[in-house]
């Protein structure tokens, strides 16, 4: 990116990569999804449209781009009990979204109940991903903080600050977490740091005759999903659930990727506010909105995770 010059360079290699550089300079990089009044997704902004701002600290902006950069995406399946009703089409529609990759993308799918379960390494062969979707069978509790948190360790682990992607988790959900060692501050506290996008759906389908309404995180949901930058979703019936992912796969492929080196050099590990304002005071923002600032000593160019608050 680095506008022209890392543009030209991207365009270069078939896999962009984050261009690094023996330098104490650090950019905290981000996604943004801009739209208008009536929630649609707005094209065609430039650096000049917006302003940024670091605890209040107006930005100079470094890196702005609308491309369509590799997506690593991780569909999460609630796979306990109270699932067994809802599960045929909620397999269904994570299909739908999995089908919407293209070359060069990649999925991961895995299925959780009081334990988490990967039934699909990341890959880009979309036989294999859906015969894992297939295989989605419901048992037991929902141990839903924790396997959130561990898929967000992975990929925290695994990250590689080098290549430009898109990294999301899409986790499903119908029912309150009954079975987790982590509790919902771990959790949280977690998202912001890892560097990975949210989108939670949950399902407020009425329940079978003679059980009763399982209570949904929603709290929980929403947050995970605003501190990472994502969205949640809280479909009220099974037919609304392709529309949820249809929303996800149209937003991955329109963000706009924005960074820039921090006016203050302070390495102190605190968190730092990001806020953003566009020319256009109608439209809507929405993007992770602070980083942790590193700490100890800086010796290399590294491009930093913006979490949301």
């Amino acid at each position: 990116m680095l506008l022209a010059l890392v543009a030209g360079a991207l365009q270069a290699e078939t896999r962009p990569r984050v261009p690094t550089f023996e330098t104490a300079v650090e950019v905290v990089s981000l996604n943004l999804v801009v739209t208008d009044t009536g929630g649609r997704q707005v094209a065609g902004l430039s650096p000049d449209d917006i302003t940024l701002f670091e605890d209040g600290v107006p930005q100079p902006i470094s890196l702005f781009a609308q491309e369509e950069w590799p997506i690593r995406l991780q569909v999460m399946l609630d796979a306990s009990g109270s699932m067994g009703g809802v599960l045929p089409v909620a397999k269904r529609a994570a299909q739908r979204l999995l089908r919407t990759l293209r070359p060069g993308d990649e999925a991961e799918v895995a299925q959780f109940s009081r334990s988490l379960r990967v039934l699909q390494e990341s890959t880009g062969d979309m036989a294999a991903l859906e015969r894992a979707v297939d295989e989605v069978s419901p048992l037991g509790d929902t141990a839903l903080y924790n396997a959130l948190y561990v898929t967000l360790k992975d990929q925290a682990r695994n990250r590689n600050a080098d290549e430009m992607q898109r990294r999301a988790i899409v986790v499903l959900s119908d029912g309150e977490d009954t079975a987790s060692m982590v509790d919902d501050e771990q959790l949280i506290d977690l998202a912001r740091r890892a560097g990975v996008v949210i989108y939670a759906i949950g399902l407020l389908t009425p329940p079978a005759p003679g059980h009763p309404a399982p209570t949904l995180p929603t709290y929980v949901l929403t947050a995970l999903a605003r501190e990472t930058g994502g969205r949640a979703y809280f479909p009220r019936s099974l037919a609304e659930l392709d529309g949820a992912y249809d929303r996800i796969a149209s937003e991955l492929r329109t963000l706009y990727g924005v960074g820039y080196v921090p006016l203050n050099p302070s390495s102190d590990g605190r968190w730092r506010r990001i806020a953003i304002r566009t020319r256009q005071g109608s439209l809507q923002v929405r993007h992770r909105s602070g980083y942790y600032a590193p700490g100890g000593s800086r010796s290399a160019f590294r491009i930093l995770p913006a979490s949301s608050r």
